[in-house]
């Protein structure tokens, strides 16, 4: 009996940054549309144990527009024909048989250079740091946001989660704020290094190597806008982003008019943070140092 044909679903996408490569496909009252035929060329695999994770995360990834193909255990993935189509691998850390770290280890033997975002619920340090360490574009706990998950492919998808040369280094004297505010950092993909004070990151090799700077404003000895004042002075150009819990109107227009990037009241949004760290990825080169 013959096959019937695949049909392939063309989907329509408003997208202001993207121009419209045909004005007659935009509907009224969109006025830009983007025909999205790339993410259609993309397949990301997903590799979970638990079925109702699986189901949801591949409904979701198809929402946005990607293919997607679900697989219950890193052994069916290995042996699918999808393994040499995926474009981007979305997998567990604990499953039954081939773990995801194991399986990362797996592809990489193989030469696979697939991106790989892991998911998890058991976001323990070791597991972090050595998917990370092994190439990892991002590491996110469960549950995730879904816009958190679209832009994590999509920078992987694009290589702008280049974000492993990219060092962002966090100023804060609360202790439980470090070390969250870390936790999500490197959850977007980034390397990240936490200070507990200006005077201690100065003084450290992590300086030169920042891309981006993150600093709490109100700190015992040096505080944020004193550090701002005292990098631009010693001719370093590193996009500032201010966090703090005392959002005053005097404090934000210093920081903003001497260059400051961004100025977030906590608590902070995670995507808020995601997004603003990007632009300052797409904004700045670096952190090199002014001649």
């Amino acid at each position: 009996m013959p096959r019937k044909p695949k049909f392939t679903c063309i989907r329509l996408f408003a997208n202001p940054e993207v121009p419209t490569p045909n004005s007659i496909l935009s509907p009224p009252g969109i006025t830009s549309v983007q025909l999205e035929l790339r993410v259609l060329k993309n397949l990301i695999s997903v590799v979970e144990d638990d079925a109702s994770v699986l189901r949801t995360t591949t409904l979701l990834i198809e929402s946005f527009g990607f293919r997607a193909a679900g697989f219950e255990s890193a052994e069916v993935f290995l042996k699918s024909d999808q393994l040499h189509e995926t474009s981007c691998l979305i997998v567990d850390v604990r499953m039954p048989g081939m773990s995801g770290l194991q399986l990362q280890s797996h592809l990489a033997t193989m030469g696979c250079k697939i991106p790989i975002i892991f998911i998890t619920a058991y976001d323990d340090k070791a597991s972090r740091l050595r998917a990370l360490q092994a190439g990892a574009a991002a590491f996110l706990g469960k549950p995730f946001a879904d816009e958190i998950l679209l832009q994590t492919i999509r920078s992987a998808l694009q290589g702008q989660l280049g974000v492993r040369k990219n060092l962002i280094s966090l100023v804060d004297d609360d202790e439980s704020i470090r070390r969250t505010t870390t936790l999500l950092i490197e959850s977007f993909g980034f390397r990240a290094a936490a200070f507990e004070s200006a005077e201690s990151f100065l003084r450290s090799d992590q300086l030169h190597e920042t891309s981006c700077l993150i600093i709490d404003i109100q700190m015992p000895g040096m505080n944020g806008l004193q550090l701002q004042s005292h990098l631009a002075a010693a001719g370093y150009k590193v996009p500032i982003i201010f966090i703090t819990a005392y959002d005053k109107e005097e404090s934000r227009q210093q920081a903003l008019q001497a260059g400051a990037v961004a100025f977030l009241s906590k608590p902070f949004n995670d995507e808020l943070l995601l997004e603003t760290i990007r632009a300052t990825s797409r904004d700045d080169e670096g952190s090199a140092k002014t001649t």
